[in-house]
Order: structure tokens, then C-alpha cells, then sequence
């Protein structure tokens, strides 16, 4: 896919988290975009109080479509999960999307590049910092807790 290709969706949801700004609690608002063939198979954004998380809401809205799609993610997607469920990194890649481009890395301690590794290790290649100086706002306040 080209470059502005890969810009444009991932304006889309960059546009989807900024929606949900200020409402998912101490979790950042992440924007997801599923695209196949040109066509988004699911979008999502973090709800309200943080969870789920967007690629979450994307994956379940996809389905089965999700299987060889692009995903725009604003935020590295998580490499683990407080919870002990699957996270974001882990059911992307069960997913089988083809694969991820993100805008921003996330240095909170259940993703800081786990997320990423996590793609990488399934196989999918990763694009980050497409469109990072425009999603870059979306993170300015953000900050992650220590692990414990």
C-alpha cells in the first residue's frame, strides 16, 4: 500500500481516538482501522474507562474479514494485559492481519515495543510512526503508571 494510502487510514483513526479523548480513564484513547481490499472491515476506539480497547472493538466488528487486513493503530497495540486476558499484539496476530502500522510507540510497562514484539515474532511486519507527528497530540498528557 502506498505511503499516503497509509496516511489517510490512519487519519481515520487518529479522527476515531480524538472523539474519545478525555473518556477512557487512565488508559490512553487509541483509534483502530481494519482495512481489506480498500474497504474497512471494523474501526474502533478505546470506550469509555478504557476498556476494551480499540483493536479490540475493530477485531470483534471485523470478524472473520480481519483475517489479511491492514491495521492503523494510533498506539503500539499491548503486549500483555493487567487482566491476564489476550492482549491487543496477541489477538492481532490470532487474528491474522496482514499487517500493523502504528503511529506511536507506548512506553507504559505492558507495551514499551512488547506489543510490537509480539507481531513481529507471528510473523507480521510493522510499520512504525506513520502519521506520529499528527497523532503525537493525542499522547502529550498521556503517562503511563509504573509497573508495581
Amino acid at each position: 500500500m502506498a505511503a499516503a494510502d497509509d496516511r489517510a487510514w490512519m487519519r481515520r483513526a487518529i479522527g476515531l481516538a480524538q472523539a474519545n479523548l478525555g473518556k477512557t480513564g487512565d488508559n490512553p484513547s487509541v483509534g483502530c482501522v481494519l482495512v481489506k481490499d480498500g474497504v474497512v472491515v471494523g474501526e474502533g476506539a478505546t470506550a469509555a474507562g478504557g476498556r476494551p480497547h480499540a483493536e479490540e472493538i475493530a477485531l470483534d466488528a471485523a470478524g472473520p474479514a480481519a483475517a489479511g487486513a491492514a491495521t492503523y493503530v494510533t498506539l503500539e497495540p499491548c503486549g500483555e494485559r493487567s487482566s491476564g486476558a489476550a492482549s491487543c499484539g496477541e489477538r492481532l496476530a490470532r487474528a491474522g492481519v496482514a499487517r500493523v502500522v502504528v503511529a506511536c510507540d507506548d512506553p507504559s510497562a505492558l507495551a514499551a515495543g512488547r506489543g510490537l514484539q509480539r507481531l513481529a515474532a507471528a510473523g507480521i511486519p510493522v510499520d512504525l510512526g506513520v502519521a506520529a507527528d499528527e497523532a503525537a497530540a493525542l499522547y502529550a498528557a498521556y503517562r503511563p503508571r509504573p509497573s508495581a
